[in-house]
């Protein structure tokens, strides 16, 4: 019965937090979350009521990969990192989050939507020909597989 209640509770603080009243959402999501402790989304959601309310960047970042760690594959806990990081303005955190999200779910459309909303885009790489150059765009290309290789390290 208790998963009940707390599904009830956490449902509130959600649309509290929907709503953009995070202060409203923060008891009703800590009751969800002490009834289950083992719930990635309750952990994430808290992580992202923690950001918008006291700015504790760095405990609600920890919330947040604590989930991801739970569930790899539920795009919205890579969605509540990404915001988490954008509210502690770390847009470029927050796309690699969303591509690393892409590897798990990629076909969530939300992941994608997300990335094009933060658009960011690093320098060609060679900074005296256009972007849409073939050199830089070529170059561009094997710049980022080099990236997504070592970052799987």
């Amino acid at each position: 019965m208790i998963q009940v209640e707390a599904f009830q509770e956490f449902r509130t603080g959600l649309a509290f937090l929907r709503g953009g009243d995070a202060i409203k959402a923060v008891p009703h999501l800590k009751s969800a979350l002490e009834d289950e402790p083992a719930n990635p989304f309750y952990i994430s959601y808290m992580g992202v009521a923690l950001a918008a309310t006291e700015q504790k960047w760095a405990e609600a970042e920890e919330l947040c990969r604590s989930a991801i760690r739970m569930s790899r594959r539920q795009a919205q806990l890579y969605l509540n990192l990404a915001e988490v990081y954008v509210a502690a303005d770390r847009k470029l955190d927050a796309a690699d989050t969303l591509v690393r999200g892409l590897r798990y779910a990629p076909h969530d459309k939300r992941l994608k939507i997300g990335l094009d909303r933060l658009a960011i885009r690093r320098p060609p790489v060679l900074g005296f020909l256009p972007r849409t150059h073939t050199v830089n765009r070529n170059l561009g290309k094997l710049r980022h597989q080099a990236l997504q290789l070592l970052e799987s390290f």
